[in-house]
């Protein structure tokens, strides 16, 4: 059965139109990212960013006068002026304290600023992946998309920082110009000569360092992967004596991240020798036209040592602005990896003339559903049967049959390729994902808990429950002695993914939480597998009230719960080949048959 998947092609990148140099490229890149950055998340924030004008421009513009005040010390000093004991001295501890405290409010708000607009980011973007599909989340492994808000984020911070800081060196650089002209106008056109120069390399070098960034930070989340997983592996490792194996895993990872991080490190470190050079030799010239042009009897002492202090106090802000395009770089990878998960398209939207669910007791309809994975792969082909309410329907089938996708489409973590799910005479795809969530409870085989507490895991079920509601749901899961055991009982916080829990205690959690929230349909994935018999009859008996009046869909490994369910759907490479009772099927001797001959299924 031929299908086409509903999927939107990943697109490639954009090839540059012949004669425009990719460096160009690049820089249209770039601001649009500052633009898109701006227009986002930036100039929302009015008030934080007159705080940090008001502050910077002050705090450059003090900068500004201190050669002012040592040309003004050097001319009273040679004319024996009585007023350099009390005056000077005042004028740079003025000057000294109020440029320590706008540095210090500068500083904080710059901070305030950047941290919120990086706040805001990661908002978006963990928003937009709490909303996104399932494949899409699942595609990359948990440590790598963390990097998204940690590794990425960092590089984003401090680029924002010298970017909102170059203001003020601008400023800065402005004021001692105007102070350097004022003074000696002649020197200063010689120095504004020679340190442009400069930013020919300087944005070479930019480019590198962004290349490599992007490099790092994909070397990075991969790494954070790989311990994540061997870390969670340690049992493994350990039994099967993987631990060179593991070593040389990780050795090759930290060696690629070592390399990233060398390259950036060296694009970092050609920049400031490159400025430091060209800096020498602007002061260099001026000094040695200043001495020329002293022997010939011109200028005051006060106007060259004035002169000289702005310009050696120039060289910090123009480093600074210097240095500044490669640490701009650096964000822009980081940049263009968040937007590219917040502008990635969802495939499971809901439709914009989605309707509430209709009334119903879960009376669910598979009419020829299909589902085509992104990589080509078939999950389904046609799959139809029909679940009344009150009935349990089992899906079995060999490894890779395609249950647990038919599991998932239901509750729409997937969305059909072809053909339909109806529910309640609705289709899926016509009502709203909220109305449909809510009236769905799912319990997995590997269930995984939050590092909450045990009362807070099962009211995940219904927000709104009172913890009398709650106990009672422990109680028909079986679930209430074990909690009140625990040393803070329901209080108890289970750790990360309930580890401080057996297997068995998180599918009974689970299982409470599913009966907190009475749904009208029940999804299990074998959920009582890790029980024991006893445990496991307690449950049944409480799944048996749950099932009552409401539909129930169970993908089955175990003969018992097959043998109690009042349809058996039996899936091979993703189709429907048989349906029936246990005993129907059994006496039909085909693939159920044999599954059973051949003990497929667990006792």
């Amino acid at each position: 059965m031929n299908v086409v998947s509903s999927r939107t092609p990943v697109s490639s990148p954009p090839v540059p139109p012949p004669g425009r140099p990719a460096g160009a490229d690049a820089r249209e890149r770039g601001m649009d990212l500052l633009r898109r950055v701006w227009r986002e998340d930036v100039r929302r924030h009015r008030a934080r960013i007159a705080a940090v004008i008001g502050l910077t421009i002050l705090m450059a513009s003090l900068t500004g006068l201190y050669p002012l005040v040592i040309q003004r010390a050097l001319d009273m000093f040679a004319d024996h002026d009585p007023r350099i004991l009390y005056q000077v001295p005042a004028l740079v501890i003025l000057i000294t304290t109020a440029k320590a405290l706008s540095q210090y409010g500068q500083t904080v708000a710059v901070q305030n600023l950047v941290l919120v607009v990086i706040r805001g980011l990661q908002e978006r973007m963990f928003a937009h992946l709490l909303h996104a599909d399932i494949a899409r989340v699942e595609r990359e492994a948990p440590a790598q998309l963390a990097a998204r808000f940690t590794t990425d984020a960092v590089s984003i911070r401090e680029a924002m920082i010298r970017v909102v800081n170059s203001l003020g060196d601008v400023v800065t650089v402005a004021g001692l110009v105007v102070s350097m002209f004022y003074m000696d106008w002649e020197l200063s056109l010689i120095a504004a000569v020679l340190y442009p120069i400069a930013a020919v390399p300087i944005q070479r070098l930019g480019k590198k360092v962004r290349r490599a960034s992007g490099g790092m930070q994909e070397r990075m989340g991969e790494t954070s992967a790989l311990l994540t997983e061997s870390f969670s592996q340690a049992r493994t490792v350990r039994v099967y004596r993987l631990e060179q194996a593991e070593a040389k895993r990780v050795d090759h990872a930290f060696d690629q991240l070592h390399a990233a991080l060398l390259r950036i490190a060296r694009g970092r470190a050609r920049v400031d020798p490159v400025l430091e050079v060209l800096g020498g030799a602007a002061v260099a010239a001026v000094l040695g036209f200043a001495g020329w042009r002293a022997a010939l009897g011109g200028a005051t002492l006060g106007d060259f040592s004035g002169f000289v202090a702005a310009l050696l106090l120039a060289s910090r802000p123009l480093r600074a602005l210097g240095s500044l395009n490669a640490a701009m770089q650096e964000g822009f990878a980081g940049l263009e990896r968040i937007f590219a998960v917040i502008d990635e398209p969802a495939d499971i939207v809901e439709a914009p003339d989605a309707r509430p669910l209709p009334g119903g007791n879960g009376h669910l309809r598979f009419e020829g559903a299909s589902f085509v994975y992104p990589d080509g792969r078939v999950g389904l082909d046609g799959l139809t049967f029909e679940a009344w309410p009150g009935l349990t329907v089992a899906l079995v089938g060999p490894s890779g049959a395609g249950k647990s996708t038919a599991l998932s489409l239901i509750p729409r973590l997937h969305d059909v390729s072809g053909g339909r799910i109806v529910l309640d005479g609705a289709d899926l795809r016509a009502v709203r994902l909220a109305d449909l969530r809510d009236a769905i409870a799912y319990v997995s085989q590997d269930t995984l808990l939050f590092d909450l507490s045990v009362a807070e895991n099962i009211r995940v079920g219904r927000p709104t429950a009172t913890d009398g509601e709650i106990r009672a749901a422990a109680r028909a899961a079986a679930a209430e002695p074990f909690i009140d055991a625990l040393p803070e009982g329901f209080a108890t916080r289970v750790g990360p993914g309930g580890q401080r829990l057996s297997g068995g205690q998180r599918q009974r959690v689970a299982l409470a939480r599913a009966l907190l929230r009475d749904p009208r349909v029940l999804l299990l994935d074998e959920a009582t597998s890790a029980l024991d018999s006893e445990s496991e009859a307690l449950v049944q008996e409480a799944l048996g009230q749950l099932r009552q009046g409401r539909t129930t869909i169970v993908v089955a490994h175990r003969l018992s719960t097959v043998r109690s369910a009042d349809l058996v759907v039996v899936l091979a490479d993703g189709q429907g080949v048989e349906c029936g009772t246990h005993a129907e099927l059994m006496a039909a001797d085909g693939l159920y048959a044999r599954m059973v001959r051949t003990q497929a299924f667990g006792l």
